[in-house]
């Protein structure tokens, strides 16, 4: 899997998943609960690059001391909004709000997707940010007000 970052905007982000083939209506499912998945634990902090405690610890976690204090005092790393995700031939996009998520989102993301693809649904291509030129994207920054239910 190509894996390419175009204009990147955490507020106002496009990914996009270019498939070997057309989907089938339960890979298409398959990729919704891998990008709803990967949303809801932003949703809930999960990326925040301010408080990898274990992570830093290295290999031998037995009985490591966790600080609370440490993870209270960092800040907040959320991920705001997610679109639908849209399908057209052979190619698939969404729409995120990052937030204040840190980049190790779009690693574990990156991570998940390349086995995805070699486990499930082949993808040939993930592109980061920027526009797709042969599917053009209504105003992105309208598009959190649109999903919260705000135009019509």
């Amino acid at each position: 899997m190509k894996i390419q970052f175009r204009e990147f905007d955490p507020f106002d982000l496009w990914i996009w998943l270019e498939f070997a083939t057309v989907p089938s209506e339960r890979e298409k499912q398959y990729v919704e609960e891998v990008f709803d998945s990967w949303f809801f634990l932003g949703k809930l902090g999960g990326f925040n690059a301010e408080n990898l405690q274990v992570q830093d610890v290295g290999l031998e976690i037995s009985y490591t001391f966790y600080d609370e204090e440490v993870g209270d005092q960092s800040l907040v790393a959320l991920m705001h909004n997610m679109g639908d995700v849209e399908y057209e031939g052979i190619w698939a996009r969404c729409w995120f709000d990052l937030g204040t998520s840190d980049a190790i989102a779009l690693d574990v993301l990156i991570n998940a997707l390349k086995q995805f693809a070699q486990d499930y649904v082949p993808i040939e291509q993930l592109i980061i940010g920027g526009q797709n030129e042969d599917w053009p994207v209504t105003d992105s920054r309208n598009r959190a007000n649109l999903y919260n239910g705000q135009l019509n």
